[in-house]
């Protein structure tokens, strides 16, 4: 499951909320709006897919997929193993 925002956010009930009326200044309430374009979702700015890699022989498996995906090297991999 997917982290959308803070488990603790409660949407504002109060009659005299700034939120909730959406004023000016104010913190803005996360609505569906703010989604991002399915073509681009879980994507980097630079236009790749994050891979992490685990153990060196997921490294293989990036070859053939090298124009989307980028790769991110777990802090478990060794600096030995790395290379």
């Amino acid at each position: 499951r997917f982290k959308r925002m803070n488990p603790a956010w409660r949407k504002p009930r109060g009659i005299d909320c700034r939120v909730r009326r959406r004023f000016k200044g104010v913190t803005l309430m996360p609505n569906i709006g703010y989604g991002s374009d399915k073509k681009t979702k879980y994507r980097s700015p630079t236009g790749f897919y994050k891979f992490l890699v685990r153990c060196p022989a997921d490294l293989e498996m990036l070859l053939m997929h090298n124009e989307e995906y980028a790769v991110e090297i777990a802090h478990t991999l060794a600096p030995r193993s790395e290379r």
